[in-house]
């Protein structure tokens, strides 16, 4: 009964052939498609960050290092390019939900996503967006969202483009992305490779980073054809492949790896009849893990699994001001490990939507969204969002919703110790935003409040033995700002400049003492002064004090990073450059975790091509 309501979720898409091209925002946009089509048009009283190509291409690959210095994400790293977990806007790293073209893949393991398995490269296109979600994306969407979007162009293209990177370490990134379309069929292809021997020294002479070692590799392709004006169907699909040795603390500890796969794939198909535009999925995602507790062994443990997606979306266009849109969707979810047995659990939802924009400055939405599952009892969810356009100069905006998070595999069935009365963990948060423009610059102040219940921890019992409970209860509230300016000096001359600031305040509500690992504040800014065919940029970041013990016995000191590149254009068009970049230009010594020492003064060079 269960996979059966996947097909019958898949089959009612097929009965709407029919596409008619609605105003406003909407799947089908000219020539180019975005599977994560809410993104766009519920995200009313919440700012969207998008990252651009040339800050993508500028970065290292694994998509910490992008977002550490380019949002207001906390990252709490074991090591260049070890374990990364995100704290955002104050919450844990299972709090935060990263969306795969529409489709969260939190892990049902752990309910997060480990940063530095994500390749940039893979994508068209990254974005941001604080607070809740819960009604659109689900469960883990509570301090914020990570969107990876891959979009289709069916405008007539050919376009190859290749990175090649080589640093410090003996660290090398490569990247490949082709495209080509035409006017009914589109193709794209990206494929990546990032590997480092990530043997650096620690600062004064303490040691060497020591198997350290890494590589991943990801392949990634979309392929969509259009029917015709009306119908459109689309296919994506990622391989991700990796290996990691985990760094040591102590030259005498056992020298441990460990491997992760990840397999996602996309079926959707788009339509539209009349003032009604329906899109159904089925997505299939495939993860799995290996570690290894001594390399020099052939022993490890491992988890694995699989889940089934069925997702059907109609949205109606009642008038030119009033969107209302209804969404379904059905995820079976079988999983097993070394620790846990095999279980399965099949999850419904349903969420209602509605956008109007009442006058031509004032636009409101509003959502709510149920669950029905035998794992647990799920909450009502809510939504409420609204902009207020006072002037060009000012804008209002506003967000409410209750959000949660769902137990995870390990949380409810892990061997001898897992819960499966765990209640899932909810929260009730708003904001007020405000957006101050003139010309090309922008300043955003967000101000925001969280309440967090039914928090789970993992505590030891009278036994001895550790098991999850709904423990505790955490209130939230910082500050979020951000500002952009880009102006052409003279020609041939722009200089453009991005500062993003937070401050989080995150209290355990027994104690009163800020979370571990949650720094009270956050600094980073990217300046660029493109003078002809050269591009020199500094990019800055201030990471504040962290607690590393629940009592605040212990901690970690803030510090302040500065890197330094330079590009140049080989030829008018821009096609073809040739760069390089200083990181922690200063030699600051830091740790970013316990222990943990990140690496001093190094340095990469790339050649980037597009022909």
């Amino acid at each position: 009964m269960k996979k059966k309501l996947l097909f019958i979720l898949v089959a009612l898409g097929l009965f709407g052939s029919k596409l008619f091209s609605q105003s406003g925002e909407i799947t089908v946009l000219d020539t180019v498609m975005l599977s994560d089509e809410k993104l766009v048009k519920f995200s009313t009283g919440q700012h969207v960050a998008r990252l651009s190509d040339s800050l993508l291409r500028f970065n290292n690959p694994l998509l910490t290092e992008v977002l550490n210095f380019n949002t207001p994400i906390y990252f709490k790293e074991n090591g260049l390019g070890m374990v990364s977990s995100p704290s955002f806007r104050g919450t844990s790293a299972s709090q935060t939900a990263v969306i795969w073209n529409g489709i969260n893949i939190n892990s049902q393991f752990n309910g997060q996503i480990d940063f530095n398995t994500v390749n940039s490269g893979a994508y068209d296109q990254i974005a941001v967006r604080g607070g809740g979600g819960s009604v659109v994306y689900g469960t883990g969407a509570i301090g914020g969202s990570i969107h990876l979007n891959n979009t289709l162009s069916f405008k007539k293209q050919q376009d190859h483009r290749l990175l090649l990177r080589y640093g410090s370490f003996n660290t090398l990134d490569a990247r490949y992305n082709f495209k080509t379309a035409r006017k009914k069929w589109s193709l794209n292809l990206a494929v990546s490779r990032n590997s480092s021997d990530n043997d650096y020294d620690y600062p004064n002479d303490r040691s060497k980073n020591l198997n350290g070692a890494f590589y991943n590799n990801s392949a990634n392709i979309a392929l969509g054809y259009r029917f015709n004006a009306q119908n459109t169907i689309k296919l994506i699909s990622e391989l991700y492949d990796g290996e990691r040795h985990f760094s040591l603390i102590r030259p005498s500890e056992n020298r441990t790896k460990y491997i992760d796969r990840s397999y996602r794939n996309l079926l959707e198909w788009n339509s539209e009849f009349s003032n009604f535009t329906q899109i159904t999925r089925f997505a299939f995602i495939q993860e799995e893990y290996q570690y290894y507790g001594n390399i020099e062994s052939d022993n490890f443990t491992f988890g694995k699994a699989h889940s089934y997606i069925g997702k059907y979306d109609l949205a109606y266009e009642a008038s030119k001001d009033i969107l209302l849109n209804a969404v379904i969707q059905n995820t079976y979810t079988k999983g097993e490990g070394s620790s846990i047995a095999e279980n399965d659990r099949n999850i419904f939802s349903a969420a209602i939507l509605m956008k109007h924009a009442l006058t031509d400055k004032f636009q409101y939405e509003m959502g709510l969204r149920k669950e029905a599952t035998d794992n647990y009892d799920s909450p009502l969810l809510y939504s409420l969002g609204a902009n207020y356009e006072f002037s060009d100069f000012y804008s209002l905006q506003f967000n409410a919703s209750r959000n949660f998070r769902i137990p995870t595999y390990n949380d409810l069935y892990w061997a001898s110790s897992g819960n499966p009365e765990l209640k899932p963990e909810t929260s009730d948060q708003a904001e007020i935003g405000n957006i101050f423009s003139i010309a090309t610059f922008e300043w955003g102040l967000t101000f925001f409040y969280n309440q967090i219940e039914n928090m789970i921890r993992w505590v030891p019992g009278a036994d001895g033995v550790w098991r999850p409970g709904n423990e505790d209860k955490v209130k939230i509230y910082g500050i979020e700002s951000y500002i952009s300016w880009q102006k052409k000096l003279v020609k041939d001359q722009i200089l453009s400049a991005s500062v993003n600031y937070a401050y989080n305040v995150s209290e355990n509500d027994k104690s009163n003492r800020q979370l571990i690992y949650v720094p009270f504040h956050k600094l980073n800014g990217n300046i660029t002064y493109q003078i002809s065919r050269f591009t020199p940029s500094i990019q800055f970041l201030y990471n504040g004090k962290v607690f590393t013990r629940t009592d605040h016995s212990d901690q970690l000191d803030g510090y302040f990073l500065t890197n330094l590149g330079l590009s140049y254009a080989m030829d008018k068009q821009r096609n073809w450059q040739l760069g390089g970049k200083v990181n922690n230009l200063f030699n600051k010594e830091y740790q970013n975790v316990e222990n943990r020492w990140m690496p001093g003064v190094n340095f990469n060079i790339y050649l980037n091509f597009k022909f």
